[in-house]
């Protein structure tokens, strides 16, 4: 029988019934309970001996979980820049899994107890996952404790994953603002990468992108200059201006994503609009569902680009700053789709152009893209196409997009590589 409490009541309630060591699960993106966040910063012997795991991003999810007390830890797939003190103390597990990994792993290891965010129910009961569709569904079908925030702040879209409330054991009805991150800064660099990614893109293509200066600046450069539909694990503001110039059709489900992330304009506009579908990582992210999308354009960053067509994406100065999220999986429906585009992007220096961001061999630790995974690499310089060439056909082609005062030495370093392979 379902029960309405408070939430410092709910998560008493959750430790006298699954004890220490009990596995929480705690969405990310706009769907964090970050009412609960708050509620054991006053509390923090709430949190003692508990596991808190979930997908939480780098920039948008800034709660450090494990954080609360020093018997509590946390899982997850991305190490931001905030948990890294408490990964350093012991306290955070890394899982290095992609998106399609990580959906098993969370209804695998929810076992214990769920923590979900819910828009208020609807006529038949059924309580919307809102903007924050991807990970939460998995989660509910695996826990045996189901603790619903019941949140009117949370928008209800016309086309949206639900969960019935009977369903929950727990029930919290209290309103708390979401999570709202704002746009990016956008270096000059990047105007022209937009305009290099352009040139790949045609109207009809569908386009996915992460989050970032990436998908600001590509969205930016698209208004009203092209037909797409999206498909992608996020969407933010800039898409806004693509659905009010026409340059996404008006169809039902000519939008498909996971999340939305940004601002209370963006989560009311998605949800009130019939184009935009909500749908889970089993459906956004899974290769099947890419691969049968004609002409799919993914388009994502990444930090650094070897000359052998490895790339890095989450190590800056060694160090783990993120996670490889939903990037190979996207990068591997593109390969798969007709037509499809899998499209990697990084500005092409680094320190005021001093370092080059294609480079000899990776600096990190560990490889995020493996070079079989990488098609179509761009730059402020232009776009070397890597698909279906030898490596030294790789090497000369990314040279060619490298900063110009970096091209030489980078020639050189191949030539000493080349002589090796």
């Amino acid at each position: 029988m379902t029960r309405t409490v408070t939430a410092a009541d709910a998560l008493a309630l959750m430790r006298n019934r699954l004890g220490r060591g009990a596995c929480v699960y705690v969405a990310g993106c706009a769907g964090e309970p970050a009412l609960f966040a708050q509620v054991l910063r006053g509390d923090p012997e709430l949190a003692a001996g508990l596991v808190f795991f979930g997908v939480w991003i780098p920039g948008v999810n800034r709660t450090d979980w494990a954080g609360f007390h020093p018997d509590a830890r946390a899982q997850t797939i991305f190490l931001s820049p905030d948990l890294r003190p408490r990964h350093t103390a012991g306290q955070i597990d890394f899982l290095p899994l992609c998106y399609t990994q990580a959906e098993p792993w969370i209804a695998r290891r929810c076992g214990h107890a769920a923590i979900i965010q819910v828009a208020p129910p609807d006529a038949a009961g059924r309580c919307s996952l809102g903007i924050s569709a991807d990970f939460s569904g998995a989660a509910f079908a695996g826990a045996s404790l189901r603790i619903a925030h019941l949140n009117p702040a949370m928008p209800a879209p016309r086309h949206a994953p639900s969960l019935a409330l009977a369903d929950f054991d727990v029930v919290v009805e209290a309103a708390h603002p979401l999570i709202e991150t704002p746009p990016a800064t956008l270096d000059p660099a990047f105007a022209a990468i937009a305009q290099n990614i352009l040139s790949q893109i045609d109207d009809g293509d569908t386009l996915q992108f992460g989050l970032g200066k990436v998908q600001l600046a590509i969205l930016s450069a698209l208004k009203g200059e092209r037909q797409v539909r999206i498909h992608s694990g996020m969407v933010s503001d800039p898409i806004l201006d693509l659905l009010d110039t026409g340059a996404i059709p008006n169809e039902p489900g000519a939008v498909v994503t996971g999340v939305a992330v940004g601002s209370r304009v963006l989560y009311d506009r998605l949800a009130d609009d019939d184009r935009v579908r909500f749908a889970p990582v089993s459906h956004t992210h899974a290769i099947a569902t890419l691969a049968a999308i004609p002409r799919l354009a993914a388009i994502n960053s990444v930090m650094e680009v070897d000359l052998l067509g490895q790339a890095n994406a989450e190590f800056l100065d060694g160090r783990q700053i993120s996670g490889t999220g939903g990037l190979v999986d996207f990068l591997r429906g593109a390969q798969l789709s007709p037509g499809g585009k899998p499209i990697i992007a990084l500005a092409a220096s680094a320190q005021g152009g001093k370092t080059s961001r294609i480079t000899p061999r990776l600096s990190a630790p560990a490889v995020s893209i493996a070079r079989a995974d990488v098609g179509i690499v761009v730059t402020e310089y232009g776009v070397a196409d890597l698909r279906g060439r030898s490596h030294s056909e790789r090497a000369r082609s990314l040279i060619s997009i490298a900063a110009p005062q970096h091209r030489e030495d980078l020639a050189r370093a191949w030539r000493d590589m080349e002589a090796q392979l």
